[in-house]
């Protein structure tokens, strides 16, 4: 059955855009349907016949039905568009070749929500006013890639047309040069990180790769996210979440953080977990203008001229170690925290800025306090380093237990490296 890209937007107001996008693809030998996500009154809904896929037929799939949709609220209606946009993608997802949105704020959260349920490797693209700003809360965890339309989209003009054909372009690009998905040959297996863990994740990488394929997601807020969303849908077997800097961003108003909901899938699969404090150290800003005004005594240091890194306080590492505790207290599976004494990261070590025992240890304090360890969830601390080969040497081993335990793996890898 031939595929076919799905172009979606509100043809109420954008149908001129719609239809170009759709000329453009069929330049370039894609075959695409256009699907109408206008949320107003049905009355005043395009009856142009190049329509494929009508709002009405959307609303259909939303599980309260089309008044759920047309309720005359535009808040809640460009959510219940949503939910069934969403739903109508799931039921014919095996029939779409790639996706494309045009929109402004509204349009842009509606239908990039609806392009997170599709399945990674499905060629995504959003053409959205909104591409130039903090993008997180429409991409997620998810490889939605983003185009800036510099002008509103308010009809063709000169630019528009550039800009919007460059976008069909690039989704024609992805899909007539398609990767056929290849299935992993080893299991895999997922890794946290960030610039001052790396030596760490460098090691493992080394000592693990010839019995897992090893997936390394960017601690960067949503790079768990992304990780635990292929550990829900079953593609990773193991975890070594060596780098939870995310929970620090999340706690204390950094631009890097997670969602509450960290660690979560973590309890509900009890996939194997190994755990560590990297990068727990600091609280990642934008440049030092964005920095708020409670922390204007902290410590700080520039990463870059787009990165200002704060050290945490004891206080604060009391309350990171609370917080991960009470998100392991809730995991039933294989479950062991390894706490680097020697260093959280790079910039905590001996004659670094962020070097500080102290915060170490009201970290390791408040962790203690709260886990309520058994055999299958437990604290280890070791005197070294994060990024020290005696560190990786630990993580392997209890990685292998835990694995073992499973019948997740065949053979250990040695601990000694």
């Amino acid at each position: 059955m031939a595929k076919f890209v799905y172009v979606i937007g509100t043809a109420d107001t954008k149908l001129d855009e719609l239809l170009w996008l759709k000329s453009c693809l069929h330049a370039a030998g894609v075959d695409s349907h256009i699907i109408d996500v206008s949320t107003g009154k049905p009355s005043e809904f395009c009856e142009d016949s190049k329509i494929d896929i009508p709002p009405s037929q959307i609303a259909e799939y939303h599980p309260e039905g089309c008044e759920a949709v047309f309720c005359n609220e535009r808040g809640r209606a460009v959510t219940a568009m949503s939910v069934a946009l969403t739903r109508f993608l799931r039921s014919t997802s095996e029939d779409i070749s790639g996706l494309i949105g045009i929109g402004g704020s509204g349009g842009t959260a509606l239908i990039t929500a609806a392009m997170k349920s599709m399945p990674i490797g499905i060629p995504k693209l959003m053409v959205s006013t909104m591409a130039s700003g903090n993008v997180s809360g429409y991409v997620g965890g998810v490889d939605i890639a983003m185009l800036y339309t510099v002008t509103d989209l308010n009809g063709l003009n000169y630019l528009s047309r550039t800009i919007l054909s460059n976008a069909a372009h690039m989704i024609a690009g992805a899909v007539n040069h398609l990767v056929v998905p290849v299935r992993a040959q080893k299991p895999v297996i997922g890794l946290s990180m960030f610039g001052v863990t790396t030596p760490c994740i460098n090691q493992l990488i080394t000592a693990l790769h010839e019995q897992y394929d090893p997936l390394v997601f960017h601690a960067t807020g949503n790079g768990g996210t992304s990780m635990e969303r292929l550990v829900e849908n079953g593609e990773i077997v193991g975890v070594l979440d060596i780098t939870l800097t995310e929970a620090a961003d999340l706690l204390f108003g950094g631009v890097l953080a997670c969602p509450e909901t960290r660690l979560d899938c973590i309890a509900e699969t009890k996939v194997p977990w190994i755990g560590s404090a990297g990068a727990l150290d600091m609280v990642n800003f934008s440049a030092p203008d964005s920095i708020p005004e409670r922390y204007a005594q902290r410590q700080f240091v520039e990463h870059n001229a787009q990165v200002t890194l704060m050290r945490t306080t004891p206080g604060e590492n009391y309350q990171l170690g609370v917080w991960i505790g009470q998100k392991l207290n809730e995991c039933n599976g294989p479950v062991r925290f390894l706490i680097p004494e020697g260093g959280f990261s790079a910039l905590d070590a001996p004659g670094q800025p962020f070097y500080d025992p102290d915060a170490r240890r009201a970290f390791a304090d408040g962790l203690e306090k709260t886990v309520l360890q058994t055999s299958r969830r437990r604290i280890i601390k070791t005197p070294h380093h994060i990024n020290a080969p005696e560190f990786a040497a630990l993580v392997i081993e209890e990685f292998n237990a835990v694995m073992q335990h499973q019948g997740t793996s065949h053979h250990s890898i040695p601990g000694k490296l």
